[in-house]
């Protein structure tokens, strides 16, 4: 028993060790607005440093190319700024009593899967009681016009939102954190907000975001396509869902989705729930096109379709916790 408990001491700030317990705590306590409310968020405080840069660089009176290199200068100062914090974060942590529960409170701040869940959840209440509050719910977690949606058009937006953002907000993280710690983590918050700031099609953002939209790409590439394996291995689980549409949906149409990773957490829900996904969509005045994930399936999406996409999730999450824990169980053994 002695010799256990001084291995578990041993592997205690190994991020194959205390992954578990970041996605419990978010699991459990999510980003409590109390705390929150006296200090600034982690990707507050990116987004701030973010704004400042642009506001300093993305000038309209540069051309193309100077706002091109000004891009990539404000992609390497805060990407480069924010790995290095938790590069002393992990320094300081690993000199304290407990610092590796700290590391596991700052780490869980930066992974969204309890938050994601009680978003969509607002949703779907609201849809159940009229349109007008599903559309001001759904304009709280998608870019899109609320006003341009009807019924069937908020319910695919939130179950699409849940789709994606499964990866960028809990899978991803956690496989960061997983191979290089809370630098890893602070790396790819970095990246992805600026990939949500910054990383648009748009004449402000067309060259000063474009290699910040191309980073976030290739950071999650891997996490997006075990996401999706990951949603049609929970498909398989669930007795009402369909995990051969789920495994179909990923082959045959996650890699015609605008999105390169996007695609694979969309229509693996598409087959998994029976519902066509994605196709053109308005953000504000401007029309995406885009094709149908499971084309087959229906469009007229409902709360209740809402509330069997929460169920696949809240089972995905099921696994992905069994298999943290299983990790670190073999790094104490």
């Amino acid at each position: 028993m002695s010799d256990m408990l001084l291995h578990i001491q041993e592997n205690s700030f190994d991020p194959l060790f205390i992954a578990f317990a970041v996605f419990l705590i978010d699991g459990i306590m999510g980003d409590p607005k109390w705390f929150y409310s006296r200090i600034p968020h982690p990707v507050v405080v990116i987004g701030n440093a973010i704004s400042k840069l642009e506001d300093r660089f993305n000038n309209p009176v540069y051309s193309s190319y100077y706002r091109f290199f000004f891009g990539i200068l404000t992609v390497l100062i805060v990407v480069a700024t924010f790995t290095v914090v938790g590069i002393v974060l992990t320094g300081v942590f690993n000199q304290i009593p407990g610092g590796a529960l700290l590391i596991a409170l700052v780490a869980s701040s930066l992974i969204a899967y309890r938050g994601l869940f009680v978003g969509v959840r607002h949703v779907q209440k609201g849809l159940e009681k009229s349109l007008e509050n599903g559309r001001e719910a759904v304009s709280h977690i998608v870019g899109r016009d609320p006003d341009s949606l009807d019924g069937a058009g908020v319910a695919r937006a939130a179950i699409e939102s849940l789709a994606e953002n499964f990866s960028d907000g809990t899978t991803a993280p956690l496989f960061w954190f997983l191979v290089f710690g809370l630098p890893g983590l602070l790396f790819y918050k970095s990246v992805n907000t600026l990939d949500s700031m910054i990383g648009h099609h748009s004449d402000r953002y067309e060259y000063f975001g474009k290699v910040a939209a191309r980073l976030d790409d290739v950071v999650n590439y891997i996490p997006a396509r075990l996401t999706g394996l990951l949603i049609v291995t929970a498909a398989c689980l669930h007795p009402r869902m369909s995990g051969r549409g789920a495994l179909q949906g990923l082959f045959r149409d996650a890699r015609h989705h605008k999105s390169i990773n996007a695609g694979w957490q969309e229509a693996a829900f598409a087959g998994a729930v029976g519902l066509s996904l994605a196709g053109p969509r308005q953000y504000g005045d401007q029309m995406v096109e885009d094709v149908w994930m499971n084309r087959e399936g229906r469009k007229r999406a409902t709360a209740q379709d809402i509330s069997a996409a929460l169920q696949l999730y809240l089972i995905c999450g099921g696994l992905l916790f069994a298999g943290l824990v299983g990790t670190a169980v073999g790094v104490v053994i």
